[in-house]
């Protein structure tokens, strides 16, 4: 049996729009808005899931999903960075960016490695029951990219190159270990954004 994955990736916080590292923060009323603007234009699924941040369950919500926040969906573990903007840190840490961008296994942060949040990822896609179906969640971009290097098999600097707009669905589906991708549809409340 084929399973359906679908990722969604959450409205837009001022955190996003200010290039700051994940602090779990709520969206903000332009985010909510794009949400529920979004509302009813997802694929029905049994038991929506969601990343445990105040972000993705408010998404999750305003898209009216009754979604189950599941801890092994949670967001990349940005350490002492958490809040702080990428340009403040590349600031002051130019060499610790550095290695963070250059070398997957790099925590100059304190948090995860890219490496373990691909791993992570991938056990989590791996775990899915081959009769999973359709599964629908809520995750962060950083979520939604490592899921698709692993489900592709790609090199983990790839990650890098993907980037994921905010109220985008990326869609993988497959069996046994073999994934097929459609990534970046827009939900109906972002369609009309530059």
């Amino acid at each position: 049996m084929t399973v359906r994955v679908m990722l969604v990736s959450p409205a837009t916080t001022a955190a996003v729009r200010e290039a700051r590292f994940g602090a779990d923060e709520p969206l903000d009323e332009l985010g909510a808005r794009a949400a529920r603007a979004a509302a009813g234009d997802l694929p029905r699924v049994q038991q929506p899931l969601c990343a445990p941040s105040l972000r993705c369950r408010a998404t999750a919500e305003a898209l009216g999903l009754r979604a189950e926040p599941v801890d092994r969906l949670a967001d990349w573990d940005m350490g002492r960075w958490r809040g702080r903007r990428l340009d403040e840190v590349s600031a002051s840490e130019p060499e610790a960016v550095a290695a963070w961008l250059s070398d997957p296994s790099a925590v100059p942060h304190g948090g995860e490695c890219l490496t373990a949040l691909c791993a992570r990822a991938g056990d989590w896609l791996r775990s899915l029951p081959e009769d999973a179906g359709r599964v629908l969640a809520v995750v962060e971009p950083a979520f939604a990219r490592a899921v698709t290097v692993h489900a592709l098999g790609l090199p983990t600097e790839v990650f890098w190159r993907l980037d994921v707009a905010p109220l985008t669905l990326t869609e993988l589906s497959g069996r046994a270990g073999r994934w097929n991708l459609r990534c970046g549809r827009p939900l109906a409340g972002e369609r009309d954004r530059p």
